[in-house]
């Protein structure tokens, strides 16, 4: 498996599996929308993710946290930051870990999935945490491939726990 350096975000929430690096990847003009909404809370009734209020379609793209085209909430990454000023390239290198900018993570999903990846990334290493992490969100139902945080496969509708 090649790894494409831009996807191993700092954090632990691995860029492959990512529903705004995928709906950019794929052009999915249908997946950007939807995306627009959740994060401006129209999915679900959950509230807007701060600085999500004038976001549109045309704002749902990133190359991976790592690359020079990020997603303005990847952009404004207060871990990316912390671990680039430490000299790290990631959470998993860091005796801090978990800290406040884990404590303070403002999505749910993002959050369970961080302290759940970083101390795997550090016991396995960074190829057997994204190998895994790619495997990992899959449905189990039909093998469709899905993105961190889908609660119900796109493909078969099975209902999903893979987070």
């Amino acid at each position: 498996m090649t790894v494409n350096p831009d996807l191993l975000s700092p954090c632990g929430l691995y860029c492959g599996v990512c529903a705004i690096y995928i709906a950019d990847r794929d052009n999915n003009l249908k997946f950007k929308q939807r995306l627009v909404d959740l994060y401006k809370g129209k999915v679900a009734g959950k509230g807007t993710l701060p600085g999500s209020e004038t976001l549109c379609a045309d704002d749902i793209r990133c190359n991976g946290c790592l690359s020079e085209n990020r997603f303005m909430h990847c952009d404004q990454c207060d871990i990316r930051q912390c671990t680039t000023q430490k000299g790290y390239t990631g959470c998993h290198q860091c005796e801090e870990f978990p800290c406040r900018h884990i404590d303070n993570f403002p999505m749910a999903v993002g959050k369970k999935v961080i302290l759940r990846a970083i101390p795997y990334r550090r016991k396995f290493g960074t190829e057997k945490w994204v190998r895994d992490e790619a495997a990992r969100y899959i449905c189990p139902e039909c093998g469709n491939k899905v993105f961190r945080g889908a609660v119900k496969c796109n493909q078969c509708k099975a209902s999903l726990d893979v987070d």
